[in-house]
């Protein structure tokens, strides 16, 4: 598998967290930033890292392999984020997540690059329950042109742009192969969201 065709990985850590109370990106589980978390499980896995941050000063001591950038379209929510990381990315396939969303599935990140490897097509994102995942997600950089089109029509819902690029469609039955419990689509976006996410993981240590 050529490793330039998935080089780079997208964190997402933009957002007004207004249901959080406090900005997501600085969300704190078992003494660990989460954001942290993600870069070093991403770090396994690919070679450049992206994190798109409407902070950019919380990340002065990056370290290696990390390069932080900002929103270059504002106030147009993820859709700029995917914007941009697809802008800077090193790779033709970029892998995205939010910084909301703390398990990283290794296994299923493998699977979904070889299931690229062997189409032509641009985007591979998972659908459960009826409902599309945008994020734990990989797209290509050839969808470029048609997020400028939907920009340039003020369309800024994810969903609006997969319904046009054609996406491959991983469905429930292979998704439970690797996550049962779809844990690795977990989003804390409330404090309710984070105490029942800690609540969990604190029974799964006491079961162990």
């Amino acid at each position: 598998m050529n490793v330039e065709v998935f080089k780079t990985a997208v964190i997402l850590a933009g957002g007004k967290s207004s249901r959080m109370g406090f900005d997501k990106q600085l969300l704190i589980i078992n003494e660990v930033r989460i954001m942290e978390k993600l870069i070093h499980e991403l770090s396994k896995e690919f070679e450049d890292i992206i994190v798109v941050t409407n902070k950019p000063e919380e990340y002065k001591t990056a370290e290696d392999g990390i390069r932080i950038i900002s929103d270059e379209i504002k106030e147009i929510g993820p859709l700029s984020g995917i914007y941009g990381g697809l802008k800077e990315s090193k790779s033709k396939y970029v892998y995205f997540i939010a910084c909301d969303m703390p398990n990283v599935n290794l296994n299923y990140i493998r699977y979904i690059k070889k299931v690229l490897a062997n189409s032509k097509a641009n985007a591979c994102v998972a659908k459960r329950e009826g409902k599309v995942e945008p994020f734990n997600a990989f797209y290509s950089v050839d969808i470029l042109p048609k997020i400028e089109k939907l920009i340039t029509l003020n369309r800024r819902s994810i969903s609006g742009l997969i319904d046009i690029i054609e996406p491959i469609f991983i469905e429930e039955n292979v998704l439970k192969r690797y996550d049962y419990s779809f844990d690795m689509f977990i989003n804390l976006n409330s404090k309710e969201d984070l105490e029942i996410y800690n609540r969990k993981n604190r029974q799964e240590e006491n079961y162990v």
